[in-house]
Formats: structure tokens, sequence, C-alpha cells
């Protein structure tokens, strides 16, 4: 029986697998921005072991740290690099002749007119800022470290320095500076825009940018991105809304959760997650000043696992909702409404949590997972993830692991979520007791663990079972949203619940 079971489980991930591979073809990424304002996180290799471990095959840094590229050189993983805020003024005023040269001989024609290498001569001694920068932070590295885009600047129109005249200039000398070192057609420019350059961005359709960016930055910026074939990166995050608009927009909308929708009045689109109106609000704007074939790469979004009193929604499973079911998102394919063919590219927000990060709570909470590199809730980050969990509302969420623990080498235990809802809970507890081979027998009449006779406590008791017979394996406590993972061991009554040591 054990053996048949074996065989039939295995055939069944078989043929999930392959019905998953086809989904993907058209499908996402998922990568991760992986911040280090921290004094405990791990050393750069050990990080990049853990993002291997995770099938995680992007990363976005905010600078070009040696170590760090060094860490990832022969990785396979893809990054995305960042020229810092306080640097774009030299970047953009400290012009070479050959920027010049390049300016006017190349930017106007390449790529239309394919120019795949320059010959330098007597300008190749003029150097610029910009050229500088490139030898010593992109050409010691790539492509040995795979680096596939520069981020110049960051949520620049935001910034209280008024960095915003510098950027297009900035992005100008760069690109030009990889065009003379002959690493353009491998490396994007972009600069990763925040929300707020939106002057209007309800309904989706009606999107727009501030006006007064609109002619000095905005479309010469975008002017650029078409010119070079590169994408607009965006800093999109539905918490901020969500929080800031509860009495209007619903938790389940902003976390990827069922709900009946919003429709754009302009044009009858229907929108099932806030991410997405937000992507589309930007593609509108885009469109209404004439760029309608620039794509989007979300360059970052996240949702805090903890946060201030005043901070609503900021939680562990709500973050687990979140990321878990943009994953699933982006993962499964598809685009917005407004462009549909386009997939999802998404940057979570962030690897680890940050504890020198200043401002309000979630600032240091927005991590996947801890300083030591235990997860601070259970998703999957890669395609083979998704094959073990069933469709849900919400993923598992790990607990902080108490003070002074030692969560590396602690028990794990399954739980039912009772916000599920009744139905959802007997559903997947007859699975669990059923097809699933979960041992029942203590939570039947008279038995040890049958009172309380609830059914959180019987689905919990039958959940945990699954679980640790199932060897605590990714996916394997989610039932379609109806269970979780908790650090400390469950107490219903008198019932002890099994590990997978016991």
């Amino acid at each position: 029986m054990e053996f048949n079971t074996q065989i039939s489980h295995f055939l069944y991930a078989f043929f999930f697998f392959l019905s998953f591979q086809s989904v993907f073809s058209d499908s996402g990424t998922i990568g991760i921005n992986y911040g280090r304002i921290a004094n405990d996180l791990p050393s750069p290799p050990e990080v990049v072991q853990l993002l291997k471990e995770q099938g995680v095959t992007k990363v976005k840094l905010f600078d070009t740290d040696s170590d760090v590229l060094t860490a990832f050189s022969a990785s396979g993983i893809s990054l995305t690099v960042a020229l810092p805020n306080e640097q774009l003024s030299s970047a953009a005023s400290d012009q070479s002749l050959t920027d010049t040269w390049i300016q006017s001989n190349i930017l106007p024609y390449h790529p239309n007119t394919i120019i795949e290498a320059i010959a330098l001569s007597s300008a190749a001694s003029d150097q610029s800022f910009t050229d500088t920068w490139i030898q010593s932070n992109i050409l010691p590295y790539h492509p040995n470290t795979i680096i596939e885009a520069i981020a110049v600047g960051n949520e620049v129109f935001a910034d209280p320095q008024n960095t915003t005249q510098f950027l297009v200039p900035a992005m100008k000398n760069i690109y030009a500076s990889l065009l003379k070192y002959n690493v353009a057609s491998s490396i994007k420019i972009s600069s990763p825009v925040a929300l707020s350059a939106l002057q209007t961005s309800y309904p989706s359709s009606s999107g727009s940018f501030k006006s007064d960016l609109i002619e000095p930055v905005i479309k010469p910026m975008l002017s650029l991105l078409q010119q070079t074939g590169s994408y607009l990166m965006v800093n999109a995050y539905p918490f901020f809304a969500y929080t800031a608009n509860t009495d209007t927009i619903s938790l389940d909308y902003a976390l990827f959760r069922d709900n009946s929708g919003n429709i754009d009045s302009n044009n009858g689109h229907v929108y099932k997650s806030l991410l997405e109106a937000q992507i589309d609000a930007v593609f509108a704007a885009m469109g209404a000043i004439g760029f309608n074939d620039i794509k989007v790469v979300i360059s970052e979004t996240g949702w805090p696992s903890m946060g201030d009193e005043n901070e609503v929604g900021a939680s562990q499973a709500n973050a687990a909702a979140y990321n878990g079911n943009l994953v699933r998102r982006v993962l499964t394919g598809g685009g917005t409404p407004l462009r549909p063919d386009e997939p999802l590219n998404v940057y979570l927000f962030a690897l680890f949590n940050e504890n020198e990060k200043t401002g309000p709570t979630s600032e240091r909470n927005y991590g996947l997972f801890y300083p030591n590199e235990q997860k601070v809730y259970d998703i999957p980050l890669a395609a083979a993830g998704l094959g073990n969990m069933m469709n849900g509302s919400k993923s598992q969420v790990v607990a902080q692991p108490p003070a002074g623990g030692d969560a590396s080498v602690g028990q794990t235990w399954c739980v039912a979520n009772e916000e599920a809802g009744e139905e959802k809970l007997q559903e997947a507890l007859d699975y669990a007791c059923g097809e699933g081979g979960a041992d029942c027998h203590p939570i039947q009449p008279g038995a040890t663990c049958y009172n309380p006779n609830t059914i959180g406590a019987h689905a919990s008791y039958a959940f945990n079972s699954y679980y640790q017979k199932n060897a605590r394996g990714s996916g394997t406590c989610d039932f379609g949203g109806a269970a979780y993972v908790v650090t400390q061991p469950p107490r219903f009554g008198s019932c002890n619940f099994p590990t997978s040591r016991n």
C-alpha cells in the first residue's frame, strides 16, 4: 500500500510538473532586491548559495559593491546594479569629447541601424566620470558576473536632494560609456520610478504623469529607453495605497485573493488586483504622451511582515499572502488587462529584514528571510515550488522564532487558518484524513485529541499529521490557504501534536 501510494504521488507530481512547464513557457520572472542596510547579514557568498537553493535567477542590487559582485561570479544569477542618486550630478555634468561624439553620431541611429562595435583612436584617452565608473564597477566583473541592467538613480523624482535635472543626462552618459566599451548590447539602462510620479492613477485608463515632469524628464527618458530597447522600472507598493485607503480598498483586492474586482469605467476592464491596476495606470500614462511600446519591469514591490500601530495591514500573514500570491500570479503567466500578452517581470522587496533602516517599523520588516537565513514565511520563489502547492487564497506563514531561540534547529508544526472559513477547513480536513493519509484516529470520538470538538482543532491535528508525514516539505502545509506553519508547538486541550521526530 505504501509503495503504491508513493508511486501514485510521484506520477501525480511528474504530470503536474509537465503541465506547469507548458504554462510557464509564457510566464514572467521573479527576482529579489538584495539590500544590505544591516549589521547582521550573511556574507555575500552565503547569500548567493541561499538564492541558488531557492531557485532565484535574478537579483537587484542598490550599488556595485566589489565583494558582492565577486560573489555572484559564475553563479548563473543575473544582476541589476545601481548608480546611486548622490552620483547623478557627476555622471550628468562630466561629459567627455567621446560622450558628445557618441550622442551625436551613434544614439540617433542605434539600434535601428545596428552598430555592434566602435573603433577607438585618439579619443580613447578622453575619460569621463561615467567611463571611469564603468571601468571600475562593470568591466572587471561582467560577463563572469552577469550584469543585465544598470539602474541609474532610484526614485529620483522623490529625491529630497532635487536630482531630477541630472537623471536623463546621466543615463545618456552611462549609455555612451557602455557603447564605448562595447557592452551596451548586453546591459540595459533604466531608472526606477515611484508611483508618486503619477498625477492620476484611478481609474487605470486615466493614468497620467505629473505635468511638471513630462517635458523636462519623462519624455526624454522614455525616448532614450525606446532608442536603446530598454524598459521602464517601476516601484509599486499596494501596501501604501491600502493603508491610506482602507475604507475604499479591500484587503483581498490588495493581496491577490478572490474578490469581485474593480471595473474601469472608461474601458470596462476588470481588475482583480491592485498591483495590476497600478501598473496599467503607468502604461496608460506612457500611452497618453505617445509611448505605447515600452515595457515595464516592476523593480520593487512587497509587503511588510510587521509595522507600527498605524500601519494597518502590516502582518506576517498578509505579507505571505501578498508575496505568495504574486509569485503564483507571475509564474503562471499572462499580463495586465491593458497588456494581456506581456508577462509580468517582478523584483520582490526584499531578501532580508534590514535592522539599520530608518523610518517606521515596516521599513525593517520587508524581508523574506531573517538574517539567520530562516524564512519569515514559507512561499515558493520559483516555478518548481509551485508544483507542491494547492490553489488558494493564502500562503504559508512561518512565525518569528522566540527571542533567544535557535530557529535553525527548531521544529515546525502545521495548524489550521480559521480565517479560511469552516467550509474550506472541512474540505481540507476531509482530504488530509482521506486521500492525504494523515493519522486522524486521535481526533475520533473518545480518542485522546477529540476534545476540543471544533473544526479548527481537528483540522489543525490532521494538517499537522499530514505535514509531518511528508517530512515538512515545501507546500505540504497550505491546503489552499487553510493552513500555515508555526514554530511553537500547538496546544489544544491536553493533546500533544506530533513532530517528524516522534
